[in-house]
């Protein structure tokens, strides 16, 4: 019997007032110090779970406009631990174990109020035992790493959050936010003491590692001093307990690590630029050089090269020499853009070149109008003078095969300049398409290869993890094919793809993938894998009838398998889709709009197709961390997408902070270089 001090909180789901009655009165004869909340509407049970911080749910299912299975998912989110009970006017033991099968503890009934006492007693006393357990297990552990820290004589900068506000900082803290006096800080929003435009990803952290799903990702912020100067930081956060009550632990590393390879430091300071901390330029045309050498597992390099616009008329407003700091606060700017791949230094004088390693080209536009607006919007703040300024981005596309850096990097020193010539503060790309000649010799080429590795079966499967920020591995993955010449290397589609669009060879290619990924579903059983598909598969009217050819001979359960149309696709062709769609479903299939969001009106296409999932475009995650607009318009498409009972996906996150602004929005899943290195080889395509 439990008989801790104190009434249990407790939610009863049901139509009937005489339900509550009669429940609070079997548990307190039973000696349960209950008091029962009467919950009548189902749609309120998200926000009771979060409010009240119940210990037991009982539900009268038979009555409610709710099914179990939806009542456990809402449970699951809110208040994982907590049991669910199941009451019925009859029970028997199949009911149990479809209740159970589900997640709830077990069935009971008013007519035997003794079992019902029992049950309540048993799981109430369950659910102590292991809230006591955690916490005790998580109190070990905690004076474990404090123990550890202070024996290793740890110079961290450390405060407690607890609802967002500092209830403890250390020594390190104060002095590294100039400040002085232990309780200083205390009482303080965290917010307050990091610029508004870390806000987002801040709090997604911190709600993210309060649900204990946050690991040790380091999370880019501006700390603003007792000054009025700010200073750029890594942070890191723990959920811990503090006097009693969960508390976030925030983290500033100590730069003085005991490991730490002081030749290693020496050499750094050797080959970065003092004034920006970048790479020094003989330094970085090696480190690019290096970098290039590697061939890239997907997606696409580009080189940027960036200049203030004007520069010329910035020195004679601040001085020659305090340009100089004009280009350091530049750089800080630009650090906050930059992913932990990015190489990027000081190169031409004033300018600043970075190579990018993106998804799509689209990402690498996204990424420079980005940097070309946060700039734009910033105040530079020098001596005792403020000013505005511009930049111009140049880009320099880099084949996949064969890459010429001097000429990659000459495109872009140029396109920066004509960028600049017509008027700067824009992203500027030459455009070298080829002639109609080149193309038909290129196509030549690349149709005997695509068709012979159709023929030889030279061509495999890839996969990138998708990756859940519910906290639980949902088993799903991207799937994209790779071609293998005939000495066995690797073909990216980038190099392949665009020829076998112009010669009608992608239904075949889309047929080779789609029934290589149904083999791997029939063998390895994935809970769900992404393939995608070309128009010409959309509009191909003998693909249902084979698609259930190949169920019968593989007798596959059909939803692990989701076919993905871009949405540029689906916006040209929006009926055969919306067919199409409706065909895969009732086959068993999933559908999925990939790189949704950023045609005319995707809110249309939300409307008229039924789908599984929505994949949120990777080049609106480009400097979304950092960019309140973009935040809303992905924060609109999320919001959408769930009142029609579709989850989210996006693309191509690459980095901690992008990801916990997600968070805040609400994503369910993401993809991309901060999950897995893009389309890591993990998946046989052989059949």
């Amino acid at each position: 019997m439990v008989s801790e001090q104190g009434a249990i909180p407790m939610i009863v789901m049901t139509r009937s007032q005489d339900h509550v009655e009669a429940v609070n009165s079997a548990l307190r004869n039973a000696g349960h110090p209950v008091h029962c909340t009467w919950l009548p509407d189902a749609r309120d049970l998200a926000d009771a779970l979060t409010q009240l911080n119940p210990e037991m749910l009982i539900a009268f299912i038979e009555e409610l406009e709710i099914d179990l299975g939806s009542i456990m998912k809402i449970k699951s989110a809110s208040a994982p631990g907590m049991p669910v009970l199941v009451a019925r006017s009859q029970v028997d033991e199949t009911m149990i174990a479809e209740a159970m099968r589900l997640g709830a503890q077990d069935v009971v009934t008013l007519e035997n109020r003794s079992r019902l006492q029992s049950v309540t007693t048993r799981e109430l006393r369950s659910y102590r035992l292991e809230r006591a357990l955690n916490t005790t297990v998580s109190s070990a552990r905690e004076y474990r790493e404090q123990l550890q820290q202070f024996m290793d004589g740890s110079a961290d900068a450390i405060t407690h959050v607890q609802e967002g506000i500092v209830v403890d900082a250390n020594k390190a803290w104060l002095e590294l936010f100039g400040y002085s006096g232990d309780d200083a800080l205390t009482g303080t929003p965290l917010m307050d003491l990091f610029e508004q435009e870390t806000h987002p990803a801040l709090k997604g952290a911190l709600i993210a590692c309060l649900q204990g799903k946050w690991t040790d990702h380091a999370l880019k912020v501006r700390a603003s001093l007792s000054d009025s100067s700010t200073l750029p930081l890594e942070i890191t956060l723990m959920k811990t307990d503090y006097e009693g009550e969960a508390a976030i632990r925030v983290c500033v590393p100590s730069r003085q690590k005991e490991n730490r390879d002081l030749e290693g430091e020496l050499a750094d300071a050797v080959k970065n630029d003092p004034s920006t901390g970048f790479l020094q330029q003989r330094y970085l045309v090696t480190a690019v050089t290096e970098r290039c050498a590697l061939p890239m597992k997907g997606g696409v390099r580009q080189f940027a090269f960036i200049k203030p616009d004007r520069f010329v008329e910035i020195q004679n407003a601040i001085g020659v020499l305090a340009s100089e700091e004009f280009l350091v606060q530049l750089g800080e700017l630009l650090r906050t853009q930059l992913t932990p791949n990015d190489i990027c230094g000081r190169f031409a004088g004033n300018g600043l070149l970075i190579l990018l390693e993106r998804g799509t080209p689209r990402d690498m536009e996204a990424w420079a109008e980005s940097v070309i607006a946060r700039v734009g919007q910033h105040t530079f703040s020098i001596s005792d003078k403020t000013l505005s300024a511009t930049v111009t981005v140049g880009l320099g596309l880099l084949a996949a095969t064969n890459p010429d850096v001097a000429a990659s990097v000459t495109d872009a020193v140029t396109a920066n300049r004509r960028g600049r010539e017509l008027g700067g503060n824009q992203m500027y790309a030459i455009d070298k398409s080829d002639t109609d000649t080149r193309v038909q010799a290129y196509d030549r080429i690349w149709v005997k290869h695509i068709k012979s590795a159709l023929m030889e079966n030279r061509f495999r499967l890839v996969q990138q993890p998708i990756a859940s920020l519910l906290g639980e591995d949902k088993g799903m993955f991207d799937v994209l094919v790779r071609m293998l010449d005939e000495q066995g290397n690797e073909v990216l589609p980038s190099e392949f793809i665009a020829a076998a669009e112009r010669n009608d060879l992608m239904k075949n290619i889309d047929r080779w993938v789609i029934g290589a990924s149904m083999s791997f579903c029939a063998s390895r059983k994935p809970a769900c894998i992404f393939v995608r598909v070309s128009k010409d598969t959309v509009l191909d009217k003998t693909l249902i009838p084979w698609l259930e050819q190949q169920l019968k001979a593989l007798k596959i359960e059909p939803k692990r398998l989701c076919i993905q149309v871009s949405e540029e696709i689906v916006t040209q062709f929006v009926q055969p889709t919306k067919d199409l769609a409706e065909k895969l479903k009732k086959l068993g299939f999933r559908f999925a709009i990939e790189h949704f969001g950023t045609g005319r009106d995707p809110l249309k296409l939300l409307a008229d197709i039924e789908m599984s999932f929505i994949k949120i475009d990777g080049s609106l995650m480009q400097g979304l961390a950092t960019n309140q607009m973009q935040q809303q318009r992905v924060k609109g498409l999320v919001e959408a997408a769930k009142k029609k009972g579709m989850e989210t996906i996006a693309e191509r996150v690459e980095d901690a902070n992008t990801m916990a602004v997600l968070w805040q929005l609400g994503i369910e899943f993401i993809q991309g270089y901060f999950v897995n290195a893009p389309e890591e080889v993990t998946m046989s395509g052989e059949r």
